[in-house]
């Protein structure tokens, strides 16, 4: 901790935890905008936009990653702090006369402005007027601040302040501390015994075998980077890029076809994210020449403990996910081998994924920027909705806006839509590295996948790439 004089107050001031510093080194390579998540969520009734706005202000209170600022010292050291209140005005956007796309255009357009980095607000709050009668907030948020569990849980504050105060329904309970919290995470990082036991395993990991780089367009990109870089056996392939443009596609499955796979998890006692895993690396495989050594990018949220799970702020961290099946081996034992290692890496996630990634950068004397793992995936299990259990039933929109920029070709998120509970797949892709109908096509076969296994979980690998 250090004392820094900010426009003429002592403030108590941290570093970056590892979580941060992820994002932090993001934008040394993109546009500052990478950072903005921009939701919103909108309900089909009438709402009292000044209950709203009290709602909102209550939940700034509650929530002190909210009032999150960062600053940079003399040496140009980013540090953070929090501020005891936050006072600006939240204004309200009728766009109830717009034509809706056009309404979500704008927003996205909002999305894509970058905050001012040092000694400012890190997020932004609109109350929203929607045509149809769909009223709500739009947020945007920087990633160094919250993530996707933060946004979830400011959002269902605000709606909870809003029906107790309005309906009479339960206020939320009582948040953790996001600095108590971020002084254990910085107690972890200093060269703590727990931190010396996660970097003996994955040092481990890293000097078991090379991993071999699958991408999700096919063996194009690895076998034209063998070409110019005159070596047939590189395993690893460039995967960042001068042009960092994106943008979202979003698949909505419908209802009984996410019931069919959430129960197939129910049955088998695995986890979604495991379903989800397996179906992306079987994918993998069939566009790289069925390949059994396969690597993701897998999401932690590392929110195992109360303090971690109600303390907001932004926790995720990104491990390699590395599976070799035969194919001979069952998809239900296929997911049980990503269930497996899923939980190895969950005992060791405390670790810093950018330390992790430049370490195995140097042991197999891959180049800069380079990667094994072409996709990240993020499985949101809750929603607001079903974390309110005494919501009155309305009818929800929500949306995740694009940036209009990515630091990696492909990043899929999936999440239950509030109004269902079905699944919806996010896909923010760069354009250079993929068009909206590959990204169709990839989903296609993410979908055949996933339903030729859970119809018959004894069915092999091999004959399920055969069938799709």
């Amino acid at each position: 901790m250090k004392e820094i004089n900010i426009h003429g107050a002592v403030m108590q001031c941290y570093p970056l935890s590892a979580a941060q510093k992820l994002h932090h080194y993001t934008i040394r390579y993109c546009p500052p905008q990478v950072l903005c998540i921009g939701t919103g969520l909108y309900i089909q009734q009438e709402v009292d936009f000044a209950l709203l706005k009290q709602a909102i202000y209550k939940a700034y209170d509650m929530f002190d990653t909210m009032r999150l600022r960062f600053v940079q010292d003399e040496d140009g050291a980013v540090y953070q702090y929090i501020v005891p209140s936050e006072e600006r005005d939240i204004p309200l956007m009728d766009f109830s006369q717009w034509e809706e796309e056009k309404a979500h255009d704008e927003m996205r357009r909002w999305t894509a402005i970058p905050f001012e980095r040092y000694n400012k607000p890190m997020n932004q709050v609109v109350m929203i007027k929607l045509p149809n009668g769909f009223n709500g907030m739009y947020l945007k948020v920087d990633h160094m601040t919250m993530d996707s569990s933060s946004l979830i849980g400011f959002n269902r504050a605000v709606l909870e302040i809003y029906c107790a105060e309005r309906y009479g329904t339960n206020m939320p309970k009582e948040l953790k501390s996001y600095i108590a919290q971020l002084e254990k995470d910085l107690a972890y990082e200093a060269d703590s015994p727990a931190k010396k036991r996660d970097e003996e395993f994955w040092m481990k990991e890293i000097q078991r075998d090379e991993p071999m780089y699958t991408d999700f367009a096919g063996q194009g990109r690895l076998l034209t980077q063998r070409r110019e870089n005159q070596n047939p056996n590189q395993r690893w392939a460039m995967v960042v890029s001068k042009s960092p443009e994106a943008s979202i596609s979003v698949y909505s499955l419908e209802k009984e076809a996410s019931m069919r796979l959430m129960k197939f998890c129910e049955l088998y006692h695995v986890p979604m994210a495991s379903l989800l895993a397996m179906g992306l690396r079987t994918v993998l495989s069939k566009f790289n020449d069925d390949e059994q050594d396969v690597s993701i990018k897998t999401c932690v949220a590392r929110r195992g403990t109360l303090s971690e799970k109600f303390s907001g702020g932004t926790r995720v961290h990104f491990f390699p996910l590395r599976t070799i099946m035969n194919p001979e081996m069952t998809f239900l034992d296929g997911v049980h081998m990503i269930q497996a290692e899923q939980s190895r890496i969950f005992r060791h996630a405390n670790f810093d994924p950018i330390e992790l990634t430049m370490r195995r950068a140097q042991y197999w004397k891959s180049a800069p920027g380079t990667s094994y793992e072409s996709i990240s995936l993020t499985y949101q299990p809750l929603t607001v909705k079903q974390n309110i259990q005494d919501m009155p039933d309305i009818q929800y929109k929500s949306f995740w806006y694009t940036n209009g920029v990515a630091g990696q070709p492909l990043y899929l998120t999936v999440m239950h839509r509030p109004e269902d509970n079905g699944l919806n797949f996010n896909f923010e892709y760069r354009k250079d590295a993929v068009t909206a109908q590959e990204m169709e096509y990839f989903y296609y076969y993410l979908c055949r996948v996933l339903f030729r296994g859970i119809e018959d979980e004894t069915r092999t690998i091999g004959e399920i790439l055969q069938m799709i």
